[in-house]
């Protein structure tokens, strides 16, 4: 953190962020659009749901969207009325490099995959200052050979990458790096530099674009937006919602206009249909279409076409500027160098104060590249279910079926915001507890945006009215993990280092919708009404012998550890915060008493005979409770044992005179229940740090646990704990009925099962979150029981580490997945040599979705998987 609450917002960023509280004018644009809109739910209008389809890549430059935009680099404003973006050609392709390019969800042999080489590299959270980086090939993309492929491996094969078609030998590409520099609140300034990395000149089309999303085409709107040449290199563009603005380009170019529509006689096949329509810059650039634009010079959507021939190792720079018309009487190019040079300046100042402990320069840069991750990850989210369920005026009317199918019981829900993506290619739609852990390496940098964040999950336009609060567009009623109680709690904390001030509206707000949603937990997801939750995948959807988002095969109820043990965290972290606000706001005791009640309850259920803890093996299961009675627990030690560890919360000794009424009601209930008193740590013993502790395991139970999850044959790996016993390897877990064997094996990469739908592949052994929620629940033992409780680290070694020795040490592994070895290797780039020693790619980090077990290698989504960007707390808490 800052040296002191002040060093951040002092600077030139800071303060910009101290302006947005009161006028939101600095985060009008931003990196708002999203990298695939095609294939989604929102664009699915099929009878079956099969969104993937229904909207396909290949239609996608011919076919309007419904609900956002897609593109390269894209920039916009928070509605996205206006998009800018980037589109090449390298003369060899047969379409026009619009948007990135991937397999959809059964045509990998691993599920969806984004097959392209773009990279985050800088950002301001207001956007002031972006910069990215495309790399596109100079030969043709191998588009056809990256399907067939990957469509002739299965589940034990790796997928097969851009990078293994060998299109990038002799480094024969280009490097495309896209800035985005703010002048003003709106006045957008656009630079672009190729890089020719190859050993022979290579000629390249450079098309940076403007264009309007359609707001019009389905309820036939006549007020349409308009861009219209205005010189040989400036363009105005007039929209009904925003004031008129200006494009100005820095360099002579081509001046293409085409509307942004529907190609209906392509996709529909009307061949009267008349044009130019969203494809036409495409049929003009690669077909030679010259009817394909509009040759009067006006449109939707607008490209400025530079035709260059760049030398080997050399660059050559584009220079455009959007702005407000009412101020195109300024020079548009005269500072345009000195306001980047300005605004990449105050980037620099801006993370000298987030990283002021921190002195290496490997973390600096990693750590930075990550929040820039985060910051680009950013999307307009438009989405309203009851629209979408009954179809548009202009449009044809959606099959009657969509009222029995995906969503239909969400007709509440209307999103229309800036949110935290996962990924804008494999996950361009929020996932409520994906968004709980962005949301704290986003306080680091913008505590205001990620208090925002959470506050629009609990809102109404997105928490049902029944409390659940949304999973994700594929399935808002599934349930995710309640731990958005925690998120609140550290935000609230982050925020409060960062700005010296406690925030206690927004505990407040928080804590009252985070009520609803905890009573929802307690009415839909105790079967049995006995404090043992089930809940489903949560998440955690390769690491059960079954599908537990789907009825157990042998009929009956399946009590999960892991719903349990998030339940028991959540009691805990609605009981902690109900605490601090009492201090503000005595009535709030009453709150703090509920919570703690609910977890002395679960923390019983769990523990007793009957429940998930296991004497036997000392673990936590999963328990399989049969019709006729039966109870066998799922003996597979996997991650969802591990979870009741986060269950833990520390409160400040020193609070309890202050809240009488509360004191004396859990004193009284601890008294008259001693067996409940019995399973958790004593509450009225102060730590070493003079701090209370509640946890759902007591000093014998936590070392049990310990003992499997630093154990170098069991979970821990080199890169963090794993989510699968490796024990299970020599060993997987049977399980047999009815003559039938459910098997979990340690698969240290993907999945090796079709059993979640074709894709079981979303979840791997290592998870960054996992091991953050790890590393800070182990912080939170350590303030109670302090230096003198050690255990063994790793498992056998003899060395025995405090807990916080111990949370460095994991923090330390996890950071190896992205910090260089000492011949220079990063581990989750794997075993690309181009990657891993090219000048040009070996400093450059991916965020990945998860990693293998056994040699750190990157998997899954590829780009700012949101909760892999807990890497940058983690990083920065070692490097001090």
């Amino acid at each position: 953190m800052p040296s002191s609450p002040a060093a951040l917002f002092a600077t030139a960023e800071g303060k910009r962020l101290i302006a947005a509280r009161s006028s939101k004018s600095w985060r009008v644009w931003g990196p708002y659009l999203s990298e695939r809109q095609w294939g989604t739910v929102r664009e699915d209008y099929s009878p079956n749901g099969d969104s993937w389809g229904y909207f396909t890549h290949d239609q996608s430059r011919s076919r309007a969207y419904r609900w956002g935009e897609d593109g390269i680099a894209g920039f916009g404003d928070q509605n996205l009325h206006w998009c800018l973006g980037l589109a090449l050609w390298n003369g060899q392709d047969a379409i026009l490099k619009e948007r990135l390019f991937g397999l959809a969800n059964q045509e990998g042999n691993h599920g969806e995959d984004v097959k392209e080489l773009y990279y985050y590299l800088d950002a301001l959270p207001t956007h002031s200052y972006m910069r990215m980086l495309y790399k596109y090939p100079q030969s043709t993309y191998p588009y056809e050979r990256l399907l067939t492929e990957n469509r002739k491996r299965g589940y034990d094969d790796p997928e097969f990458e851009l990078t293994d078609t060998g299109i990038f030998a002799e480094n024969r590409y280009f490097d495309v790096f896209v800035e985005y520099a703010k002048a003003g609140p709106d006045d957008i300034l656009m630079r672009v530099t190729v890089a020719n990395r190859g050993p022979d000149e290579a000629r390249l089309h450079v098309l940076p674009q403007l264009w309007a999303r359609n707001i019009w085409d389905w309820t036939a709107r006549p007020d349409v937006p308009v861009i219209r040449a205005v010189t040989d290199n400036a363009a105005s563009a007039t929209h009904p919602e925003m004031p008129e603005m200006r494009l100005d380009i820095g360099q002579p170019a081509e001046l293409l206009f085409c509307d942004n529509e529907t190609n209906r006689r392509r996709i529909y096949g009307e061949v009267d249909a008349p044009g130019p329509f969203k494809d036409g810059i495409h049929d003009y650039v690669i077909g030679g279409l010259t009817d394909a634009v509009r040759a009067e010079g006006w449109g939707t959507k607008c490209a400025a076409l530079h035709e260059m021939t760049v030398p080997p190792g050399e660059e050559r720079v584009l220079r455009l500027r959007f702005r407000a018309a009412d101020t195109a009487a300024q020079p548009a190019f005269a500072d345009f160098d000195d306001v980047f040079a300005k605004r990449i300046a105050e980037a620099d100042e801006f993370y000298n104060a987030v990283q002021a402990d921190v002195t290496d320069a490997e973390i600096r840069l990693v750590q930075r590249q990550a929040f820039a991750g985060m910051l680009w990850s950013k999307q307009f989210y438009h989405y309203d279910v009851r629209a979408w369920l009954m179809g548009d005026p202009a449009e044809p009317k959606p099959p009657e079926s969509r009222w029995q199918g995906r969503n239909a019981d969400w007709v509440h829900m209307y999103n229309a915001d800036i949110v935290s993506m996962p990924d804008k290619w494999e996950y361009p739609w929020y996932a409520s507890w994906d968004l709980a852990f962005h949301s704290l390496p986003l306080a680091k940098i913008d505590p205001d945006f990620a208090k925002e964040q959470l506050l629009l999950l609990v809102g109404d336009n997105y928490m049902h009215p029944n409390g659940q609060l949304p999973a994700y567009e594929y399935a808002f009623g599934d349930a995710n993990p309640p731990l958005h109680g925690w998120a609140t709690w550290r935000v609230f904390q982050i925020d409060r280092d960062q700005t010296g001030i406690a925030d206690y509206t927004f505990l407040k707000r928080m804590l009252n919708k985070l009520m609803l949603n905890f009573t929802w937990w307690v009415n839909r997801r105790d079967a049995g009404g006995r404090n043992i939750f089930q809940g489903g995948f949560l998440g955690l959807d390769n690491i059960g012998i079954f599908d537990r988002s789907s009825p157990v095969p042998m009929g009956g109820t399946l009590s999960q550890s892991d719903a349990t043990a998030w339940m028991a965290m959540s009691a805990l972290n609605l009981m902690r915060i109900s605490i601090e606000v009492a201090l503000v706001d005595i009535s709030y005791q009453d709150m703090a008493i509920k919570y703690f009640e609910h977890f002395l309850y679960i923390v019983e259920a769990a523990a007793k005979h009957g429940g998930l803890w296991d004497e036997q093996d000392e673990f936590f299961y999963d328990r399989l409770e049969l019709p006729g009675g039966q109870e066998i627990p799922i003996r597979a030690r996997t991650i969802v044992g591990l979870i009741p560890l986060f269950a833990v919360e520390v409160v400040r000794h020193s609070d309890q005179p202050r809240l009488p009424e509360m004191v004396a009601r859990m004193k009284w209930f601890l008294e008259h229940r001693p067996d409940l008193a019995a399973l958790v740590s004593n509450w009225e013993t102060p730590g070493v740090q003079s701090v209370s502790l509640l946890s759902m395991l007591r000093g014998h139970r936590m070392k049990s646990l310990l003992r499997r999850m630093l154990a170098e044959d069991e979970f821990l790996s080199p890169y963090g704990v794993r989510s699968v016993s490796k024990a299970h390897e020599k060993k997987p877990y049977v399980f047999a009925w009815g003559g039938q064997e459910f098997t979990l094996p340690y698969w240290p990469a993907e999945s090796h099962s079709g059993l979640f739908g074709g894709n079981s592949n979303w979840r791997g052994p290592i998870w960054t979150q996992m091991n953050y929620l790890i590393i800070d629940s182990l912080r939170q033992f350590h303030a109670y029981y302090g230096d003198e409780f050690k255990v063994e680290y790793p498992v056998g070694s003899g060395i025995e580490l405090t807990l916080n020795d111990i949370a460095d040490e994991l923090a330390r592994r996890v950071a190896r997945l992205f910090l260089p070895d000492k011949a220079g290797r990063r581990a989750a780039i794997g075993n690309s040599q181009q990657e891993q020693t090219d000048p040009h790619f070996r400093d450059l980090s991916l965020f990945y979705e998860y990693f293998d077990g056994d040699d750190g290698r990157g998997l899954g989504a590829s780009h700012q998987t949101g909760w892999t960007g807990l890497v940058a707390l983690l990083i920065g808490d070692i490097a001090r």
